[in-house]
């Protein structure tokens, strides 16, 4: 922290000058207030939450807990936000990951061990047991947030063609994300669509709507998702 407030009271001066001429209008929020920082906050509440709880009672060393974070930091920034492009083959989604090493985020695969006794692990498996857990709590959380932010505002919306949508999956491993295009929609007798059919990476699948969640696609959605968050 010294090291970047020493490197942003040298360089003030430049970066008040390009963000000027990007038109990009720095806003900070006030000392010790983080709510008035809304959906990212959210998020950081949200992780240190799930922490807690797949760490434990455990004893790391430093070199264990610096390992844990950058694992969660990974599947913190896997997380898809937005579709890739509009073509309606096309399955993948925008993350954060895009923007830091400009392609997605990978992990190796590694065995199950969110049920296997902590004592039974050797301290490598613990730290993959914790990255594990955390994942299978935060995901879920994760999706149903999505999908809280995307619902219908009335009876009429509904899923159209070639949506991208997030497909809730069990026992997915971490950084791994089901997704699909929307290709067609059923309605009830009432005439409201609860039922969809889903061109995934591995074929048509049918899924009800309580198992998908739609991408946010424009900036209404975006807007209405920090509205959410932050009220």
């Amino acid at each position: 922290m010294k090291e970047f407030s020493q490197f942003m009271t040298e360089n003030s001066e430049e970066i008040v000058s390009l963000a000027a001429n990007d038109n990009i209008n720095l806003s900070f929020i006030p000392p010790y207030s983080p709510h008035f920082g809304g959906l990212w906050e959210a998020g950081v509440k949200s992780c240190k939450h799930h922490l807690r709880r797949a760490v434990g009672n455990s004893h790391l060393t430093y070199e264990e807990f610096s390992t844990v974070l950058a694992q969660i930091e990974a599947v913190l920034n896997s997380r898809p936000i937005h579709p890739m492009s509009a073509d309606p083959n096309d399955l993948r989604p925008l993350s954060p990951g895009h923007f830091l090493i400009g392609r997605p985020l990978t992990a190796p695969a590694c065995s199950d061990l969110t049920a296997t006794a902590s004592h039974r692990l050797t301290r490598y498996d613990r730290v993959e047991q914790i990255r594990q857990q955390f994942w299978q709590r935060w995901s879920k959380e994760y999706i149903s947030e999505l999908q809280t932010r995307t619902k219908w505002k009335t009876d009429k919306e509904d899923i159209v063609p070639n949506t991208l949508v997030l497909i809730k999956e069990d026992n997915l491993p971490p950084l791994k994300w089901r997704l699909g295009r929307a290709q067609q929609t059923f309605p009830g007798k009432d005439g409201i669509s609860r039922v969809a059919n889903l061109k995934t990476a591995t074929g048509i699948i049918q899924r009800a709507y309580s198992k998908i969640c739609p991408l946010l696609h424009n900036a209404e959605d975006y807007n209405e998702s920090l509205t959410t968050h932050i009220s």
